[in-house]
């Protein structure tokens, strides 16, 4: 049986031969593993390899997606039957079909995604980077008095792709995450954190007992947590949460939100929606980076594309059929899962760092919160309306006073992008998310 590339690109050429127009095809074969370990003793281990074969195919402005993981002959021969038969039934769609080609990628560079040797190693050796770091927040403190388990999970997948304007291309990528919830407690109370590291390459997370001293000092931090009366404050994000900001701008400004008009930055391009100290960027092309992929869903080359320079916003994230709805050219941003339609995804996506140290930024605050958490999904994308549960630190002087709880952060993500004061010169690319320590001049805590 032919393989990759060579096998989409005859089930493509067959489909041809059934009046098809246009159509493309993607196989994804991957293995994952994951293991969890509870208080030292194993909780959960896992481990599947699959692979499956998606297909969209045209007959003019119509089109049907099927998927499968049975790749015998009259499977794929039966695929290609639905598929025809499933498209002739579809409305046509004039932003439908596949890129034009002169915009496909021409080369497919090596961007450095793949690391099988977690694979390798044997089964005791991969269980026991979760115990190696549980053990290490159990251990490094005395009031650490439980765990939620320590886990670690390795991915590896092989990507092909071809469509009928005659590309054809593959790529491997890996990732790898090691991750550990301890849970404290003193006089009664209890607190949990976590902690993690992920990496494209196995010898690029961090040790597993960095991890776990890591939870456990965040862990331990959050005693004694106050509640505090409702007012408004400033308000500084810390990079785990402040990337979070960033994840709801990405889906702010994807293109699907922007045609369908249910995002706030609908028909603002060119205008300033953030403070100057604010330039946000979508690259995909970052070498080793968890976001990159060396071609898009729909074969366009992956690129650098800066969405928000100085506050002024300059481009959405697109794929082709957004990019058609808009009339503008697609960003290289299409994802797709196997069985699906090509989607907008952003790939590494992040915030500039700018010139500030956390402790500066924390010292120019004479009285607020530092978010450590945040709870729930409390945001509208049409109207930017932004309320979610919240846990941190109470700042007096410029220092952190206490641990606070139970609280609501509210506001308007216009206003907030607007009220940007201070940006950190911390950011840490730790998965496609990724922002400094950033400073909102005012913003309402409600509490008690």
């Amino acid at each position: 049986m032919r393989d990759g590339p060579d096998l989409l690109s005859d089930l493509l050429r067959r489909a041809r031969s059934r009046g098809a127009s246009a159509g493309d095809a993607i196989l994804v074969e991957s293995d994952t593993f994951a293991v969890q370990v509870r208080l030292k003793a194993v909780d959960k281990v896992k481990q599947a390899r699959e692979r499956r074969l998606g297909l969209r195919l045209f007959f003019g402005q119509r089109s049907a997606v099927t998927a499968t993981s049975d790749l015998s002959a009259d499977s794929l021969a039966r695929l290609l039957d639905e598929t025809c038969a499933m498209a002739a039934a579809m409305p046509e769609d004039p932003a439908a079909g596949l890129p034009d080609p002169s915009a496909l990628a021409r080369e497919i560079p090596d961007l450095d995604l793949y690391d099988g040797s977690a694979f390798g190693l044997p089964l005791d050796d991969r269980i026991a980077l979760a115990r190696r770091a549980e053990e290490a927040a159990l251990t490094a403190d005395p009031r650490i008095t439980n765990s939620e388990g320590g886990e670690f999970e390795a991915s590896a997948a092989r990507i092909c792709y071809a469509n009928t304007h005659g590309f054809q291309g593959e790529y491997r990528s890996s990732s790898h995450v090691l991750t550990v919830v301890p849970v404290a407690s003193v006089s009664g109370q209890m607190q949990r954190d976590y902690w993690y590291s992920a990496h494209r390459k196995l010898a690029g997370l961090e040790t597993p007992e960095a991890v776990g001293r890591t939870a456990a000092a965040r862990t331990v931090r959050r005693l004694n947590a106050r509640k505090v009366p409702t007012q408004e404050v400033p308000v500084i994000f810390e990079p785990e949460v402040a990337a979070s900001l960033l994840r709801m701008l990405a889906g702010a400004a994807s293109g699907s939100a922007i045609y369908r008009k249910v995002s706030f930055l609908a028909g603002r391009l060119g205008e300033t929606i953030a403070s100057p100290a604010v330039t946000v960027v979508d690259d995909g092309s970052l070498p080793g980076a968890l976001g990159s992929r060396p071609f898009d869903a729909e074969g366009l080359p992956t690129r650098r594309t800066v969405l928000v320079e100085r506050g002024v916003l300059q481009s959405y994230l697109l794929d082709s059929y957004s990019a058609r709805k808009l009339g503008l050219a697609s960003t290289g941003n299409a994802g797709r899962e196997v069985g699906d339609a090509p989607v907008v995804t952003a790939t590494n996506f992040f915030l500039q760092p700018g010139p500030h140290s956390p402790e500066a930024i924390l010292r120019s605050v004479d009285h607020g919160l530092l978010v450590a958490e945040l709870i729930g999904f409390g945001v509208n994308l049409v109207t930017g309306d932004y309320s979610r549960g919240a846990a941190g630190f109470w700042i007096e002087g410029g220092e952190v006073a206490y641990p606070v709880e139970e609280i609501t952060i509210a506001g308007n993500l216009n206003e907030m992008l607007r009220q940007i004061e201070m940006v950190g010169h911390d950011p840490v690319l730790r998965g496609r998310f990724a922002a400094p320590t950033l400073k909102i001049g005012r913003m309402t805590v409600a509490g008690h």
